[in-house]
């Protein structure tokens, strides 16, 4: 059975693309899907019935696993099965009837604009570090990007002088951003005062944005830096990388921006996934409607 994983697992990352922190978490769900099957006595997948599946997801619900976490192994062990019914490995799909649980939607923290420029002013534009995460916090802001995006970009990814950049998503699908003035100027500045500083001609890299080392910044640096940038700004919410991307999203539709032209620049698939911002900006309305009209 662990060989059929790996196989599922290389399929995933070849066929689709997928990125490596996906990778682990499907890897991570079918490991204990496969050790529970193990002590069930089960030799091989073609051994496994709807019963079994149904039994590994109690033993999870009993060990106080949330809704969200039982849809996302029920998604892992259909994909799994529908791999093995495409290979011929088994001859059925005892995962075709499982249902997938309610999984509550929650709205998504978003920072309102005086935080947003609170945050953005925070980086002292006195060294190399400042420089960069300026220019990071900026381009984040002003696309829309996943953090895993950010970091991933290279200097050729980045066309100021047209006002986008180029960046891949999930399932390495590219697409372009455009940026405006700020965050234009922002990675010109931070390219013409800081990279320079912070490059290591022993180890040459075509990455953006890099770190103390010279390296390419990583998603754990980038987070670090950002829970220090927060603390100075003052901002008491519990932000997190994805928090500006969210605030990208809110903040364009407040503003009328339509719902496609924001899927596009977030790069969802699905604009059911886009229509959760929709939901922010009507709960915002009536937060400022409680707090300004008088018979509220």
């Amino acid at each position: 059975m662990k060989d059929h994983i790996e196989d599922f697992i290389h399929y995933l990352l070849v066929e689709r693309g997928l990125s490596q922190n996906t990778l682990v978490s499907y890897r991570r769900d079918l490991q204990s899907y496969q050790q529970f099957l193990a002590k069930e006595g089960l030799p091989g997948f073609h051994e496994v019935g709807r019963v079994h599946i149904i039994g590994f997801l109690k033993t999870l619900k009993e060990e106080g696993k949330s809704s969200k976490t039982l849809a996302r192994h029920i998604a892992s062990i259909r994909s799994l099965h529908q791999f093995l019914l495409r290979e011929k490995i088994v001859g059925q799909d005892p995962s075709v009837h499982i249902e997938t649980p309610q999984t509550e939607r929650k709205l998504p923290k978003v920072l309102s604009l005086s935080e947003v420029e609170k945050l953005l002013d925070t980086p002292k534009l006195t060294s190399a570090f400042g420089y960069r995460d300026k220019a990071m916090l900026e381009l984040l802001y002003a696309t829309g990007i996943r953090v895993s995006e950010l970091i991933s970009l290279n200097i050729s990814d980045a066309h100021i002088g047209m006002g986008f950049i180029r960046c891949f998503g999930k399932g390495n699908k590219e697409r372009i951003v455009p940026i405006g003035r700020a965050a234009a100027d922002s990675l010109l500045h931070y390219l013409e005062m800081g990279r320079g500083r912070l490059y290591n001609a022993k180890q040459p890299t075509e990455a953006l944005f890099l770190n103390h080392h010279g390296k390419r910044i990583t998603r754990q640096g980038f987070w670090k830096n950002l829970k220090k940038i927060s603390q100075e700004a003052g901002i008491t919410k519990d932000l997190t990388p994805h928090t500006l991307r969210h605030s990208f999203a809110t903040h364009l539709l407040e503003n009328g921006a339509d719902l496609r032209a924001v899927q596009e620049m977030l790069g969802h698939a699905d604009i059911s996934t886009t229509q959760i911002y929709t939901h922010i900006t009507k709960t915002r309305l009536k937060e400022v409607y409680k707090q300004y009209h008088p018979r509220a």
